[in-house]
């Protein structure tokens, strides 16, 4: 899927080179998603009523870490032992409205919304947040890191998809589980790389009871993919950086798309499809924002 004005590049692709394009008109009015520091923001913007702080929607910071500061980064310190997320009781009847919203919002994919319909978002979020669960917002889970608006992550799979089946996908950024767990629903198999150990272990814990069995958590480096496990007919990250990694390029397959925010204070989606051994298309989506990507493990 590209314009008349995209350019083939030799691998490896940088992505720095398109981010700065707008010749290509986004499909959908561009859209915010905060980031932890704004979370509170985006929020209170929907107009939901609730959560701390009264009219404020304060959303306080959810933090999974040892009780030292430094432990988080300490690999030999041993993990807390986190329970699993109670069901609130948030009606199917809620979900439904938010996918409602997200299909208003222009996503049409029907195999990408009944995945969202069917994933309880509240499971993966702190049951202090449990109000704003089902917001067009971003949240906070610790760790510097958010839970994705529910928009951005049906339009990123919308586009990875691109109306036909996955079979194999990789995800870079595990965070709390729930894009995870959403593919889950639209691939034959799902791999999920996440670098920071304990929200490696919170993923794990929130898809416990689902008993997932097309999905596999990897604890590592995600800008160095997960090479045992290619190729890939897509990739998605849940990270930002200045360009894709070229291991990432190098292990999506051919006809293969992969679906990154790229960009540092100006971001926007990118799409980049695979057409040859050497070959590789890009497109440059709607804004957004997200955390960086960063290399290694902590």
């Amino acid at each position: 899927m590209s314009d008349k004005n995209d350019k083939r590049s030799t691998f490896p692709l940088p992505l720095s080179s398109v981010t700065g394009d707008k010749r290509a008109a986004p499909a959908f009015s561009p859209v915010k998603v905060a980031t932890p520091q704004t979370a509170t923001r985006n929020a209170a913007g929907s107009g939901i009523q609730g959560g701390q702080g009264g009219g404020q929607n304060y959303v306080p910071r959810v933090t999974v870490a040892p009780a030292r500061p430094g432990d988080a980064y300490q690999r030999a310190q041993p993990l807390p032992v986190i329970a699993p997320r109670p069901d609130t009781g948030v009606s199917d009847a809620i979900r439904r409205a938010m996918v409602g919203r997200v299909a208003k919002q222009g996503v049409q994919d029907g195999v990408v919304l009944k995945a969202m319909e069917s994933v309880q978002r509240h499971r993966f979020i702190e049951p202090a947040l449990s109000a704003q669960a089902y917001v067009d917002a971003s949240l906070p889970i610790g760790h510097n890191q958010t839970i994705s608006r529910p928009y951005i992550v049906a339009r990123m799979l919308e586009v990875l998809r691109n109306g036909s089946p996955l079979t194999r996908v990789l995800e870079i950024g595990t965070g709390c589980g729930y894009q995870a767990a959403v593919l889950s629903h639209i691939a034959k198999d799902v791999f999920s790389v996440e670098r920071i150990r304990q929200l490696h272990e919170l993923a794990k814990t929130n898809l416990r009871h689902l008993r997932i069995v097309n999905l596999r958590l990897h604890y590592g480096d995600g800008m160095l993919g997960l090479p045992q496990a290619a190729p890939f007919d897509g990739i998605i990250l849940a990270a930002a950086g200045l360009e894709v990694p070229q291991a990432l390029l190098e292990q999506l397959s051919v006809g293969g798309r992969l679906v990154a925010p790229v960009g540092a204070q100006v971001q926007h989606l990118q799409l980049i499809t695979r057409t040859g051994k050497a070959e590789w298309m890009s497109e440059t989506l709607e804004g957004c924002h997200f955390v960086p990507l960063r290399p290694g493990t902590v």
